[in-house]
Formats: structure tokens, C-alpha cells, sequence
């Protein structure tokens, strides 16, 4: 089977359970824009040294799977989704997140009282990258929630806190050799 499928040639693209839907549909551009994170995240785990850091990166990337997997299902096909045993997004996944800043701030002592700009080098400023692009996402999962009906109010949180994360490892980054 070939990946071009043609189907989207009208400019429409399949949800979960194949509702047809707009490609600027709002749970599309969500669900988009977290795929750019994804990505985004992949580029600074493929630069970053730190394995620790780049375990957790990349278990936050399995876990941006499933957040897009949930943002692609239309609030009629919740339930659907649910009985099928998809995952969804979870406290337990967001509370990780705050395990982790909770270390940052307690461990490695990051504290900054200006504006940090970004390049300081490249580990860091691929993180600051994924940090803005992260709270485009964000942006853009509370308007499909605006226009589109029912969102799970976790992902909300998680990518919030998915955004502090990626501002303290660049942080991390910028300031581990001193």
C-alpha cells in the first residue's frame, strides 16, 4: 500500500474511526502542531549528550503519540475510542513531568531572573525550539477546544508543563559547565 493515498487531494484528511474532516479543521492543526513538537523534541534528543535527558525526551515523544492519537478522535467517537483500548492522556503523565522540573529546580539549582535568549548553544536553543513550538501546540488544543467541542483537559496540563520542562533543560544545557 502506498502512502499516497490520494484521499486528501480535496484538501480533507481522516480523523480516528475515518471522519473526513477540513485539513484546517482545528483538531487538525492541534494534532499538527504537536506532530511538529514531536519532532522539534526528536532534533534536540538526536543533538543532546545528556542520556538521562534524552531517555526522558524521548518517553515524552512516546507520550506525544498518544496525546495526538486522543486530539484525532471527534467528541462523537470518544467512547469509541476508549472501548477500542487506546491510551489517553493521564495525570500520571503530567505529574512525570513535574517529577522532572521538581529535580531541575531542587538539584541542579536553575534559577534566572531575566529573559533568557536563545543560541547560548545548540542542545539548548533546539530545546528553546521546542519550547515555543509547545506552546503553539498548546495554543492551538485550546482552540479545537473552543471551536471543536470536548478536549481532555490533561493535555491541556501536560503540554504546559511539557513547556516549563524544555525551558529548564535549555536552561540546564546553557549553564551545565559553570
Amino acid at each position: 500500500m502506498s502512502i499516497a493515498t490520494k484521499t486528501g487531494d480535496n484538501g480533507t484528511t481522516a480523523l480516528m474511526f475515518g471522519r473526513r474532516v477540513s485539513k484546517t479543521d482545528a483538531r487538525v492543526e492541534a494534532y499538527g502542531t504537536v506532530d511538529e513538537l514531536n519532532a522539534t523534541l526528536g532534533l534536540a534528543r538526536s543533538m543532546i549528550s545528556d542520556k538521562a535527558m534524552g531517555g526522558a525526551l524521548f518517553s515524552i515523544q512516546e507520550e506525544l503519540v498518544i496525546l495526538m492519537g486522543e486530539l484525532a478522535v471527534a467528541s462523537e467517537d470518544r467512547e469509541r475510542y476508549a472501548a477500542s483500548g487506546r491510551q489517553f492522556v493521564v495525570p500520571e503523565m503530567t505529574d512525570r513531568l513535574g517529577s522532572l522540573i521538581v529535580d531541575l529546580e531542587t538539584n541542579r539549582k536553575i534559577s534566572f531572573k531575566h529573559w533568557a535568549t536563545p543560541g547560548m548553544n545548540r542542545e539548548a536553543a533546539t530545546l528553546d525550539l521546542a519550547r515555543t513550538v509547545c506552546r503553539r501546540a498548546e495554543r492551538r488544543v485550546l482552540e479545537a477546544q473552543d471551536m471543536a467541542g470536548v478536549i481532555n483537559p490533561e493535555i491541556i496540563k501536560y503540554l504546559n508543563r511539557l513547556s516549563d520542562l524544555c525551558w529548564l533543560y535549555a536552561r540546564w544545557l546553557e549553564t551545565a559547565g559553570e
